[in-house]
């Protein structure tokens, strides 16, 4: 009888670990215990860490300050103006983030490499013959921002630091929808570059903002330039048509001369004043630090940003 016992006993013990490891509400780093965490980053791949990444490099500015704020910290990242850097002011610099350079990557000895999509993949086959791992991520999206968050905060060990964060930025966001009247406003979002223009799409920064928002972005639906792309070609003709009552611009280049030129082809040709964004004046440049590269952690003030720029009555 006790032998029975202690054999039913056995068989229930070993149910409930198999069962506790095949609930799905149950994170996939607790129920591995060769590794440290197991992450999905934003091109499918399934990154499987063994342990704590310690000498972390990131390609993108933008990264640094959603890492720091979750207890990371970084030995590489690159060339940039933007304010996170002053965080990792001691880092070593890899290059500009349009061309970093490998050498000066790999010196850093990296145990995990955090890689802008779109920008940063060539990286993948020297990362993978050195046996370095790396994630791919895209931050252009405010639901991407958070997930990701919530990802840099596994990386780091610490998940639950990722909260507060993400309840604040959701409050703040939310405080200023609520403030703002219900109106629909068609919106185009130009890009311009030393080589010309371009409309962004839904999945642009600036076109998740307009989406948060509630207003339409006349280019919604558009073919984007390339596939996964967050631009589509240009047509004056095409924006006449779609006739917006708003338009904002963001720029890669130096924000003035692009200012100088927008005006200038709109004084030459007339069919830009037969759109009522150019008619009213409601021509708006927005800056880079916000829509250029991802504003991470400032997600909320990119959306407080342009909601102030239409009710600068409502939104002091």
């Amino acid at each position: 009888m006790k032998k029975n016992f202690l054999m039913i006993t056995m068989l229930m013990l070993i149910l409930a670990v198999m069962t506790g490891c095949g609930n799905d509400n149950v994170a996939a780093p607790k129920c591995d215990s060769k590794n440290f965490c197991v992450l999905t980053d934003d091109a499918g791949r399934k990154i499987e860490l063994a342990k704590k990444p310690e000498r972390i490099v990131v390609t993108s500015a933008s990264f640094i300050e959603p890492l720091y704020k979750v207890g990371g910290s970084v030995v590489g990242r690159p060339n940039s103006k933007n304010k996170s850097v002053e965080l990792a002011k001691d880092a070593a610099e890899i290059g500009a983030v349009y061309q970093i350079d490998t050498e000066k990557l790999l010196a850093c000895q990296p145990d995990l490499v955090i890689i802008n999509k779109g920008m940063n993949e060539r990286l993948s086959n020297i990362l993978d013959e050195n046996k370095i791992p790396f994630v791919i991520v895209d931050l252009k999206s405010y639901d991407s921002v958070k997930e990701n968050i919530s990802m840099f905060a596994e990386i780091t060990g610490q998940p639950d630091n990722a909260k507060n964060i993400l309840d604040e930025m959701d409050a703040k966001i939310k405080s200023v929808v609520e403030k703002l009247p219900n109106e629909q406003k068609r919106v185009a979002i130009l890009h311009g570059t030393a080589q010309g223009l371009s409309v962004q799409l839904d999945n642009s920064i600036a076109g998740n903002v307009v989406k948060i928002l509630g207003w339409e972005n006349v280019a919604s639906g558009m073919k984007a330039t390339k596939d996964g792309g967050d631009t589509a070609p240009y047509s004056l003709e095409t924006l006449v048509e779609q006739n917006p009552e708003i338009i904002f611009v963001t720029s890669m280049g130096n924000l003035d001369e692009i200012k100088s030129n927008m005006k200038k082809m709109m004084a030459e040709n007339p069919a830009w004043q037969t759109i009522p964004a150019v008619k009213n004046n409601r021509c708006y440049y927005l800056p880079q630090d916000l829509f250029l590269l991802s504003p991470g952690v400032h997600y909320p003030d990119a959306v407080e940003y342009v909601a102030k720029l239409i009710y600068p009555e409502i939104i002091k």
